[in-house]
């Protein structure tokens, strides 16, 4: 008896040790219903918002059977506050860890991301479709990003709490560049 009590407090010890550790897990999206929720109070740490008024989310509607997993459903993606235009460099202090990059699908988007593509594979960033209108927007940016990651969302709560009005535009851990 007295080995079995000795196993099952190892077991438990063990347990409560690994419990945090599962905790800290990445998040894996398995599903999204399509509801999109704004990322506005998960910024709160980067911006003080006292004595704004807090926005209520506008659900968006689905738009097909598949939900999120049809790219037409993603159509038109769009940025409030965000339009193409120059970006001046400069430092800051948000504790980002990986680069990531805002990025339409307008001209001057295209040729940055054709220009800075090798750059951006070897910081490792990930890109975020912040404006486009049709299909053939989507598969011209897929097929200039050549095995970059870039997700279609949008920007306009992060861009506000960087204070940055234009795109495209790299974020790194040290600053904001162009």
């Amino acid at each position: 008896m007295g080995r079995f009590s000795l196993y099952c407090r190892k077991v438990m010890v063990l347990g409560c040790l690994l419990v945090p550790v599962m905790a800290r897990a990445e998040l894996t999206v398995i599903h999204d219903s399509g509801h999109t929720q704004s990322i506005a109070p998960f910024l709160d740490v980067f911006e003080s918002t006292e004595g704004m008024p807090k926005q209520n989310p506008i659900p968006i509607p689905i738009k097909s059977s598949l939900g999120a997993a049809d790219p037409k459903a993603w159509l038109p993606i769009q940025s409030t506050g965000l339009t193409p235009g120059p970006v001046l460099a400069r430092a800051h202090d948000r504790p980002f860890t990986r680069p990531f990059f805002l990025i339409g699908s307008d001209a001057r988007s295209l040729q940055w991301l054709q220009a800075h593509r090798d750059r951006l594979k070897e910081i490792g960033a990930v890109g975020m479709l912040v404006q486009a209108e049709t299909m053939d927007d989507l598969r011209t940016i897929a097929r200039l990003a050549d095995g970059l990651s870039i997700l279609p969302a949008s920007g306009s709560d992060i861009a506000k709490a960087l204070s940055v009005s234009h795109y495209p535009v790299l974020i790194s851990p040290h600053g904001i560049e162009q």
